[in-house]
């Protein structure tokens, strides 16, 4: 499922072919974020954000050798004795996560506990393993969760599925989470490396700056605070951009479009 990676590390950021991929790699901890991970993920999202050929961010995790695939088992608790640490920390991941300038995936190749299923919600598109698990156990903690994640919750769930995750602290099955329509695609391990490069390609055959405009503005719109004229200018620019030209003249020759982000 995942890429050997020894020894255990923060999480490793690859880049290639316009792909960055992060890597959690504490498969013996079942990949739980202490609070070194997250000053990794930190970092690492500021680098594939600067670097302008980026145009894919894949968020997946290491599970070799789990007697059953864990993508991340949440936030280490001890980190909340750090000053300067626990959930106020925690939720600067998620939200620069949502807030990255290139699409975002997340390869869940396994089950996911606690802050890291606010993770999963922050990126753009998921696509999951069959048979994983899913638990926000924050009340049984006697916790209550931070703002913007309860947002993300709520909007990717839906009221009724955030009330039983939160007020039950129950797990959800696979086929609970696919009936929510949280996955691009659910699919066992054979079909799994295929369905991720599908999903890619995919995403890197389209114009990438009205990818980019586009996804700014679906998240402007989300947080209440969609700008009419700003989203014009955005379509606009988009009108007259030699990638437009490049689409049109690709349709009417019944050919594959070749962007170049001007």
């Amino acid at each position: 499922m995942s890429p050997t990676l020894s020894p255990a590390s923060v999480p490793i950021l690859h880049i290639e072919g316009g792909v960055a991929t992060i890597t959690l790699n504490r498969p013996a901890q079942r990949n739980r974020l202490e609070n070194a991970d997250l000053k990794a993920l930190l970092a690492h999202f500021d680098t594939v954000n600067r670097d302008a050929a980026v145009r894919v961010l894949v968020l997946t995790a290491n599970t070799s050798g789990q007697p059953r695939p864990v993508f991340c088992a949440g936030y280490d608790i001890g980190g909340f004795d750090e000053p300067g640490h626990g959930s106020t920390f925690f939720e600067e991941i998620p939200d620069a996560l949502a807030a990255m300038r290139p699409v975002t995936v997340c390869a869940l190749n396994g089950s996911v506990y606690g802050g890291a299923t606010d993770v999963v919600l922050a990126c753009d598109l998921r696509i999951g393993l069959l048979g994983i698990e899913w638990r926000m156990p924050a009340t049984a903690l006697g916790l209550h969760y931070y703002p913007s994640g309860l947002q993300r919750y709520v909007s990717r769930f839906g009221l009724a599925a955030t009330k039983r995750a939160f007020l039950t602290a129950r797990p959800f099955t696979d086929r609970q989470l696919e009936a929510l329509g949280l996955f691009e695609a659910l699919v066992g391990p054979g079909d799994w490396a295929a369905t991720q490069q599908a999903l890619v390609r995919d995403m890197l055959a389209l114009a990438p700056v009205a990818v980019q405009d586009t996804k700014q503005s679906i998240r402007e719109i989300e947080a209440g605070l969609g700008d009419v004229a700003r989203m014009r200018e955005r379509e606009q620019r988009a009108s007259q951009s030699a990638d437009f030209a490049e689409g049109r003249a690709a349709f009417a020759q019944r050919r594959a479009p070749v962007f170049t982000g001007r």
